[in-house]
């Protein structure tokens, strides 16, 4: 008798995603797994149709060749499309050999995988302060597996062929059939022999020994935009390793280190700098000179001005990061600084102006208990 079309089989267009192919699949197996219809005879059959039809089409390899040859692909073996249906059924129960969806469905296992995608780096980029407000391109060493040129991954010296391993012909994996009161249950482990690659190298390859790839360093160049900070991570797809049986590589992380500065201190996206005063300064006003990220800018200060007093410079913080256009702002922070080393006649004149403003040290001190005791005592301090 002739097989049934294996898109028929599952129910889907020819054009069905592979979501779509795995959805129908697990429907139909829910609905003919011959435990669930145990008074079914047919049910068998049908969930091998089903499966059978399922492992051809879940490979984008498999499906290619059949909707190119249908059933007569000429690579296909004798058990099934392509040699890769094994699984068979006992008196007792169902065998799983060979089929990783149905150990998903039912025990949260699974068979053998496709190629595996390639291992993530992560690099501490150290940057300095301007260059993290600003950006900045930087050229790296990134060591990693990279697959070997000179066998082209395969593993085998050049002119040379690789073997199916002996111990899981190909598979990858050992198999142990365990019998339990639901039929035989195949226990999946990787092939210790040739580790999961199902294959035998007899001649490897000098340079990468037989694995396919080899550690090499490389040079990347990293793009870091305006406005980050320490701890930024940026993500290069595939700038990682590559897989070690032909999946996509891995990607390349980036954590960003800020240097501090002497300077500038950051506050989000705004910038605090430090400005000292002289005493006259800060008594009758001055216009000073102020470091900024984009240059020295004029800042005016006006009189008695006191320490710890903040001004605000629009603009000339730090880009927001994703948008470079808008910025944060510069607040100037100003400490007046007291003099030393006073001469004998500097300190007749400071008394002299502390006279004149009513300010001598003994006054100052009574005003200063004063008002300790008000704040301590309240009302009974009088």
């Amino acid at each position: 008798m002739s097989k049934r079309d294996y898109y028929e089989v599952l129910g889907v267009d020819r054009s069905a995603s592979q979501d779509e192919i795995k959805r129908a699949y697990r429907k139909l197996a829910r609905k003919y797994h011959p435990d669930v219809n145990k008074d079914d005879p047919q049910a068998e059959e049908k969930f091998k149709e089903i499966t059978e039809a399922y492992e051809v089409l879940s490979d984008p390899d498999k499906r290619a060749r059949y909707d190119q040859f249908g059933h007569a692909d000429p690579g296909a073996g004798s058990a099934g499309f392509g040699g890769g249906f094994s699984g068979g059924f006992s008196e007792g129960g169902f065998d799983f050999g060979g089929f990783g969806d149905i150990f998903d469905m039912f025990f949260g296992g699974g068979g053998r995988r496709g190629p595996v995608r390639g291992q993530d780096l992560e690099y501490e980029l150290e940057v300095s302060f301007e260059e993290a407000a600003f950006g900045v391109e930087r050229d790296i060493q990134v060591p990693r597996m990279e697959t070997c040129s000179t066998c082209g991954g395969s593993g085998a010296r050049p002119g040379t062929r690789v073997e199916r391993c002996p111990a899981c012909q190909g598979t990858g994996e050992q198999q142990t059939v365990v019998n339990t009161p639901f039929g035989r249950m195949v226990n999946r482990k990787t092939c210790s022999v040739c580790r999961g690659r199902g294959v035998r190298i007899p001649n490897p390859c000098s340079d990468c020994g037989g694995s396919g790839r080899r550690r090499v360093r490389r040079t990347v160049r990293i793009k870091v935009p305006a406005g980050v900070d320490t701890g930024t991570r940026l993500r290069m797809p595939g700038a990682g390793e590559s897989s070690p049986n032909g999946g996509p590589p891995g990607d390349l992380h980036i954590v960003v280190r800020v240097k501090p500065h002497d300077v500038f201190e950051r506050d989000g996206d705004n910038v605090i700098v430090d400005v000292p005063l002289s005493f006259v300064q800060a008594a009758l006003g001055d216009e000073i000179e102020v470091p900024t990220l984009d240059g020295p800018v004029k800042l005016r200060i006006p009189e008695g001005t006191q320490t710890g007093t903040f001004f605000r410079l629009r603009g000339k913080g730090i880009p927001h990061l994703g948008n470079p256009s808008v910025r944060g702002d510069q607040h100037v922070r100003v400490h007046v600084i007291t003099p030393t080393r006073l001469t004998d006649r500097q300190r007749e004149l400071l008394r002299e102006l502390g006279r004149e403003l009513g300010e001598t040290p003994q006054e100052q001190s009574r005003t200063f208990i004063e008002r300790m005791k008000s704040a301590f005592l309240g009302d009974h301090a009088r």
